[in-house]
């Protein structure tokens, strides 16, 4: 088999995702007893995710099949909500800033009772550890999507030399390696990310448990449906009233 093939990522994808599976069970299990927690009070899930992070908080928030009392914090919340200049999006370095974070806290309008999902790779940029020391001085409980093996190995950017891992309640380990790719290249370096597709993984446990918690509560889940099908919209119409005013559909 070539080292570098679809038949050669498949092998190495599969195998890591048997291991996040069964090493992050007891993880999922507690991520799972803190969103239930959450939700039961009337609090909301709250995602964010930088970069190709993103996709996990998307993952998470307003999708079909997922949980219906979620909201997305994105970058993009900074011209969308908060009026800045859209060319603000082109700093590449912009999750570097710790000091966006504050914006998208107070935009993102939390009340206290809500639960945190934060996806990071790295975990070390400005803008995630300081948005996670934010969700925690306000009591917030906060799970992370990150890969240990990578945030050990590298420095923070934070002014507290703080990682993601270290303010979480639960840290979820998405299993990718240092730089998230699979496949050694013979002239250096490595191809094929593993983070997109553990993290979506881990997205999908954590929402199975937390709809197992509840339906054996005798509670119903508000699940969405698909747009796409016959009722869905006004199926998730209905749901989403629930949370009017809490919850917002962003691109």
């Amino acid at each position: 088999m070539s080292p570098v093939s679809a038949e050669a990522y498949t092998v190495a994808i599969r195998d890591l995702l048997d291991r996040v599976t069964t090493d992050q069970a007891g993880a999922v299990a507690r991520a799972a007893d803190l969103i239930v927690g959450s939700l039961g009070a009337g609090g909301v899930l709250q995602t964010f995710g930088a970069g190709h992070s993103e996709a996990v908080a998307a993952d998470l928030a307003g999708r079909a099949g997922g949980l219906v009392a979620t909201n997305r914090i994105s970058l993009r919340d900074l011209v969308v909500f908060g009026g800045e200049p859209p060319e603000i999006l082109h700093d590449d370095k912009l999750e570097r800033d710790p000091g966006i974070a504050h914006r998208l806290y107070e935009l993102a309008g939390p009340r206290p009772g809500d639960v945190f999902v934060m996806a990071s790779q790295s975990g070390i940029n400005g803008c995630v550890v300081e948005l996670a020391l934010l969700v925690k001085r306000h009591g917030h409980h906060l799970i992370a999507i990150t890969s240990t093996e990578h945030t050990a190995r590298v420095s923070p950017r934070h002014p507290s030399g703080r990682r993601l891992a270290d303010i979480a309640d639960v840290v979820l380990d998405n299993g990718a390696p240092y730089g998230d790719a699979l496949l050694p290249l013979s002239g250096g370096g490595s191809v094929c990310a593993a983070s997109s597709v553990t993290n979506a993984l881990l997205a999908q446990l954590v929402v199975a448990e937390v709809v197992r918690r509840m339906e054996a509560a005798a509670q119903v889940p508000p699940i969405y449906w698909s747009a796409n099908v016959p009722g869905g919209d006004e199926h998730n119409i209905t749901l989403e009233s629930r949370y009017a005013g809490r919850i917002r559909r962003t691109a």
